[in-house]
């Protein structure tokens, strides 16, 4: 069986340093890739990254409650895909199905069809729960450029 062409390449965006962008057509509902890194508690990334002066860019994935997915340390090309407010993907939590919070999953999947040279996008869907100042909003600024763009990756409060 002849092997499937790759779908997706990292290289440098003009949203924000290196993005991921489709080597040929995506269709809505594919999915794309899986978000990998070190699987790490909510206290050991804390304590990890507890001092280190934010800057906005992160490679840190809630995955749940009790997990994060640490893609600074055995990372994939998942972690180079950018944020958007109107992106062209989604990022799915794929829970375990014996209930095991540990072996929970995160997939990159097309909201729609996507061009071949197109740049991946998904919602950070970043929330804080500090109140948002002009100084946060900014830190967390949004680059995507979208005629609808709020300039944030920040999530509005509930």
């Amino acid at each position: 069986m002849p092997k499937q062409p790759l779908k997706i390449e990292a290289r440098k965006s003009p949203i924000h340093g290196n993005g991921v962008f489709a080597t040929r057509k995506i269709r809505k509902g594919e999915r794309i890739v899986r978000y990998v890194g070190a699987l790490r508690t909510h206290e050991d990334v804390d304590e990890a990254y507890g001092e280190v002066e934010e800057n906005g860019h992160t490679f840190l994935f809630t995955l749940n409650d009790d997990y994060v997915i640490d893609a600074n340390v055995r990372g994939n090309i998942a972690r180079w895909i950018n944020h958007s407010c109107d992106p062209n993907c989604e990022a799915v939590v794929e829970e375990d199905d014996k209930g095991r919070p540990e072996k929970d999953k995160v997939f990159i999947e097309a909201l729609r069809d996507i061009a071949r040279g197109e740049e991946l996008t998904y919602n950070y869907g970043i929330t804080l729960d500090e109140r948002h100042t002009p100084k946060l909003k900014k830190l967390w600024g949004c680059r995507c450029g979208k005629p609808d763009c709020t300039g944030t990756m920040l999530q509005p409060k509930r």
